[in-house]
């Protein structure tokens, strides 16, 4: 598998994604093919789309006040990510455990990093379609069939940094379901699903970098992947009674 960096200029709102990554991929003389993925920030995506949110435009809530104070946030920050989540959890000092779009998240997406003066980004309003939207672009332009990723940095229970996850997925089953195999012993496998989209993710996550690296995409050959004309995303989601973490997770009431 090959991994190409797709360096662009800043990303600002309306900015046209497909055209911004295939003018740069021609800088760099790499020509998308039948099979390929695109993997593609989602601050990149989500600033291109105007999804952000002024703090001093902004005013915290007796709420968003309260938690501000007890887990060593910015009130408006706070209230930024209160009006983001699905649910909250807990938090430790300076981040929120969240529940996003099923998926489980520090402050609900929101973030400061990356974004202009006195803005956060939020998450794309819907990064399946926002993905589907590029990979038709890029067949619009090229002709070519690929998958599309969009992916954001998540942390993982009892391990420090961050790794990569697809939050939104286009063009490709986004997982590999090994129980109709067997293992080396000759056992059937029982339990086991490959999470294709999120390996990818972090796969490009590690090109892409944390900071003014300016690697908002990458380009990604020979993926083990199967392209469709609709991912089926529902299958990235795992029913919360039988999630190993989230299994006896409330909601936490403030």
């Amino acid at each position: 598998m090959q991994l190409h960096k797709i360096h662009t200029k800043v990303v600002r709102p309306g900015d046209d994604l497909t055209h911004l990554v295939l003018e740069a991929l021609s800088k760099l003389n790499l020509k998308v093919e039948n099979g390929d993925i695109l993997a593609i920030a989602s601050k990149a995506v989500a600033t291109a789309e105007n999804r952000l949110k002024r703090l001093t435009a902004t005013e915290p809530s007796k709420k968003a006040e309260k938690i501000a104070e007890r887990y060593g946030l910015d009130p408006r920050f706070a209230e930024i990510i209160l009006q983001e989540a699905d649910e909250i959890y807990w938090g430790v000092p300076g981040a929120l455990l969240t529940l996003k779009k099923n998926i489980l998240a520090p402050n609900a997406g929101v973030d400061q990093k990356n974004a202009p003066e006195d803005h956060v980004v939020l998450w794309p309003e819907n990064p399946d379609r926002s993905a589907e939207s590029i990979r038709k672009g890029i067949y619009r332009e090229t002709r070519k069939r690929v998958g599309v990723l969009i992916v954001d940095s998540r942390v993982t229970p009892l391990r420090l940094g961050t790794t990569g996850i697809a939050i939104g997925v286009a063009g490709f089953h986004p997982v590999r379901d090994y129980r109709t195999k067997k293992d080396i012993y000759d056992r059937r496998i029982l339990m086991t699903r490959h999470a294709l989209a999120d390996d990818l993710a972090s796969a490009s996550h590690a090109v892409m970098g944390e900071s003014n690296e300016k690697t908002p995409a990458v380009l990604i050959k020979k993926a083990p992947i199967k392209l469709v004309e609709k991912a089926d995303t529902s299958t990235m989601i795992i029913p919360r009674e039988q999630c190993l973490f989230a299994s006896h997770m409330k909601p936490q009431r403030i």
